[in-house]
């Protein structure tokens, strides 16, 4: 990606330093936790390598891949040791990418006669405090709709690259886009709707609610890449491989097999990896809002 030099987002806050850090999850949680994520366990449940998830009545948008796997402006800044180049340039990127989601989102919500609110994007290291609970880094990037903020460890990035062979910057900037996404289906009201659709349905006519939602954040965040491309040249020619590896590596059926387990479709919260490719690739390809409506028809 061409990131460099351009806007970085005024809405980055780094809590790295905050003393709510503590150690987070690795890859021995792996197989003890696959149970876990499926199904529930009294009113505290989560939907498996879930995006959405219900944690003491809350739901929320979030990503739990690293269970599975292991492990401008300035940004604002509280109690932090200095960052390293490497740390502080990755930094750099995020603002940037968030910058130029605010800017395609700009746009797209001027075009259907709304106003787009730009949501906090908040840099962790272990252990963060959000509106929707405490987190642990083995949750993954999330966005939590009470207080319209994404939340990302940026160690979650090595992660796709050694466990999930998806490097890449535009494989990142993928993650980012997708949580905007659930920020954006947050405004849009698309949220509540499901939450309110999936009121006193089974676990899978649940997890099957939760897949279309997965799958139009993908489609989101194709939409933005499309913007990006086209209007602002920010892709290598490579870029696009990088996004469709990383969604084809975080399909449900691909997680399930990497993980020892049977493929079971009725526990799928976020589509198999031909779908996550698809919806992401209709997005990259039309750039229009309307081409994102997963709730209609096949998936």
């Amino acid at each position: 990606m061409d990131w460099r030099g351009r806007r970085r987002s005024s809405n980055i806050e780094d809590r790295r330093g905050d003393s709510i850090s503590s150690a987070g999850a690795g890859g021995a949680l792996l197989l003890r936790l696959i149970p876990m994520l499926i199904g529930t366990r009294g009113g505290r449940w989560i939907l498996a390598i879930g995006a959405v998830a219900i944690i003491g009545g809350k739901m929320l948008g979030i990503d739990l891949l690293p269970l599975l796997l292991g492990g401008g402006q300035p940004v604002t800044q509280q109690g932090q040791q200095p960052l390293s180049p490497a740390e502080q340039e990755l930094t750099e990127f995020v603002s940037v990418v968030l910058a130029d989601t605010e800017t395609t989102w700009h746009q797209v919500f001027q075009r259907i006669g709304r106003q787009y609110q730009e949501p906090k994007l908040v840099l962790f290291s272990n252990r963060v405090q959000s509106a929707c609970g405490s987190a642990s880094s083995a949750v993954g990037p999330f966005y939590c709709p009470g207080d319209q903020q994404v939340y990302l460890d940026l160690a979650f990035f090595n992660d796709m690259k050694q466990q999930l062979g998806a490097p890449g910057d535009f494989a990142q900037a993928y993650v980012i886009a997708h949580e905007v996404g659930h920020h954006v289906q947050t405004l849009l009201g698309i949220s509540q709707k499901v939450r309110q659709a999936g009121a006193g349905r089974s676990q899978a006519e649940v997890n099957a609610l939760s897949v279309r939602q997965e799958l139009q954040a993908d489609c989101f965040a194709g939409l933005w890449g499309h913007a990006a491309n086209r209007e602002r040249q920010l892709l290598d020619p490579d870029d696009l491989d990088e996004a469709l590896t990383a969604a084809s590596a975080i399909g449900d059926d691909r997680l399930q097999r990497q993980a020892g387990q049977d493929v079971v479709p009725d526990s799928f919260t976020h589509g198999t990896s031909a779908q996550r490719m698809k919806w992401f690739k209709r997005g990259f390809d039309s750039g229009d809002i309307t081409a994102c409506d997963t709730f209609a028809g096949p998936i």
